[in-house]
């Protein structure tokens, strides 16, 4: 299954190495492959260079693309990353 979904980075710092890195930890927990597209840009969602190298700041759109299983799953838990602002205050 492959699932797809645009998702807004509304944390004040953006995509940065502690966010990108509770994304990845999050695919720890999934058989499903991420990828993460920024305008003409997509990068495997298991390494933190690659997160980093699309330099998402605040208000950046990001498009998750999920293959595998258990995408579904994967999705829902990486939306509420998203919305949850990876669990940051600012």
């Amino acid at each position: 299954m492959e699932i797809e979904r645009s998702f807004k980075v509304n944390n004040s710092l953006g995509l940065h190495a502690r966010a990108a890195a509770r994304i990845i930890e999050l695919g720890k927990h999934f058989s499903a492959r991420l990828y993460l597209r920024k305008e003409d840009t997509e990068v495997d969602g298991d390494g933190i260079l690659s997160i980093l190298s699309l330099a998402c700041t605040k208000g950046t759109t990001v498009k998750a693309r999920i293959n595998g299983e258990d995408a579904e799953a994967f999705m829902e838990a990486l939306e509420n990353l998203f919305v949850n602002k990876f669990g940051e205050k600012l």
